[in-house]
């Protein structure tokens, strides 16, 4: 485990924070003074907050309203990342993208005036790979994000600067979003908890598309116990995000105060044979599905046969990219990547017969799930097949023997939960042997993000692994 120089109040789990704000035992400004002492001290090495706000977030001190404290998704003042993805008022927005590079944006986005109502304080925006598209974050405004393990090594992506900053203590919470994996691999490969909740419980689609439910928002933090609480910070009916939900009757926070009883495990190491994954990662879960045993946890190998899954995915994910990519300006669209190019071309150039398809598939998808689940509390299957790559690295070629046609092929492992509109958590699993964090996937039933945050919680406790913040490893020139 790598040390942690950083202000001391960094490395304290964000609840705990929130209960020390509580009590007045520190203040937001304190807070806000330490996140950014630490942003200073490690910023340039990960490059994982691109963008900073901070007159704007110390402004934000005299505006704290003095909400009910023992709301659970009170937040107090407590500093917080949003991927540069959603807007914040008078905060650049590029999405990644250099045709937006000086786009200011004159309002935030629901999802961030929610948090932000709640007492979250935004310190800046966390990169990622332009319009949020590819599992490794980079982008031409402000290049590579890097893993802080190793600093040779990607980040993961969409939400790649969300997670670094949180494995290096910048922040406590980190906002990111979800269609591809984008909240789950960076999660698996920094060393941090990620999660893609019910579509509607922490906002909607992309503002333009927002009926939209395959790219999603989604909490990160270090451990599960955080997760929940950022969770709860956002979730909520707002009727200005079409997909919303009202905020569950329990909060998650006091669900993962009961202890979950009798839980099952089904776990598939290539989820049925859909995806390639090599043989350290193979080890590295079922280690983990083994100690899970160990701890009273019922592990059973199993998977549902989902032949629809991959087109039903691969369509989905065109219809997005077309409804929300094709329409952006000419001036931006201009310098768009080659893969990002690709992906619109693929829902451009789909049938309406496409489409029918697919939603007939993911249909079937979510039907298959829901009864495999009658039986089981969570699917368990690998966040990714393979440890991080070069940070030079697009997307890997070749996964376990076998050749990679495309960016997206080697992400399978996302296409489920994104496809079944099912709650996905991925955390810590274990270590490779050069000490690169390996995650597991935990897949739930339909609206079941308590049960995945339960489940995820009694894992986390079993496997008992070290916990982020450190100190970046840097093996980079």
């Amino acid at each position: 485990m790598v040390d942690f120089t950083g202000p001391e109040i960094c490395a304290k789990p964000a609840r705990d924070v929130v209960d020390m704000l509580r009590q007045k035992i520190v203040s937001p400004k304190e807070l806000l003074d330490a996140s950014y002492a630490r942003i200073d001290q490690v910023g340039e090495t990960v490059n994982a907050t691109v963008i900073q706000c901070r007159e704007r977030a110390y402004a934000q001190l005299s505006t704290l309203k003095d909400m009910d404290s023992n709301q659970p998704g009170w937040l107090g003042g407590l500093p917080i990342g949003i991927k540069d993805l959603n807007d914040v008022s008078g905060v650049i927005t590029t999405m990644g993208s250099w045709g937006l590079r000086n786009n200011v944006a004159s309002a935030s986005s629901p999802l961030v005036e929610t948090i932000e109502a709640r007492g979250g304080i935004t310190t800046g925006k966390t990169n990622t790979p332009e319009f949020g598209a590819g599992g490794n974050t980079f982008n031409d405004v402000f290049g590579y994000t890097r893993n802080p393990w190793d600093t040779s090594k990607n980040a993961g992506g969409s939400s790649g600067g969300a997670a670094a900053s949180l494995a290096v203590g910048e922040t406590w919470l980190s906002h990111g979003s979800d269609l591809a994996g984008s909240c789950r691999t960076p999660a698996g490969y920094c060393g941090v908890v990620g999660l893609r909740p019910s579509p509607g419980r922490a906002g909607g689609g992309p503002g333009p598309a927002g009926f939209l439910n395959e790219g999603i928002s989604g909490p990160l933090a270090r451990d599960v116990e955080d997760c929940a609480l950022f969770l709860d910070s956002m979730v909520g009916f707002n009727s200005r995000i079409p997909l919303s939900l009202e905020a569950p009757s329990v909060s998650f926070q006091d669900a993962l105060k009961h202890d979950k009883k009798d839980i099952r495990i089904a776990f598939s190491e290539d989820q049925g044979g859909f995806a390639s994954v090599e043989r350290e990662v193979r080890d590295i879960l079922s280690g983990a599905m083994r100690i899970a045993s160990k701890s009273g946890i019922t592990v059973e190998e199993g998977c549902p046969e989902m032949p629809a899954l991959y087109d039903s995915y691969v369509a989905l994910r065109g219809m997005h990219y077309g409804a929300v990519n094709n329409f952006v300006p000419d001036f931006v669209k201009k310098h768009f990547k080659a893969t990002l190019r690709e992906n619109i071309n693929v829902g451009v150039k789909q049938t309406s017969h496409d489409i029918y398809l697919a939603q007939r598939g993911r249909t079937e998808v979510f039907n298959k799930m829901r009864d495999f689940l009658s039986d089981f509390d969570v699917l368990a299957i690998p966040v990714v097949g393979l440890p991080p790559g070069p940070v030079e690295q697009e997307w890997p070629s070749v996964v376990d023997g076998v050749n990679m046609p495309d960016y997206v092929d080697w992400l399978r492992f996302s296409f489920l939960a994104t496809t079944a509109a099912l709650p996905a958590l991925a955390m810590p699993a274990g270590f490779t042997k050069s000490g690169m964090p390996i995650g597991i996937q935990l897949v739930g039933p339909p609206r079941g993000d308590a049960l995945v945050l339960q489940v995820g919680l009694a894992l986390e406790r079993a496997l008992n692994l070290p916990k982020t913040p450190i100190d970046p490893n840097i093996t980079h020139g």
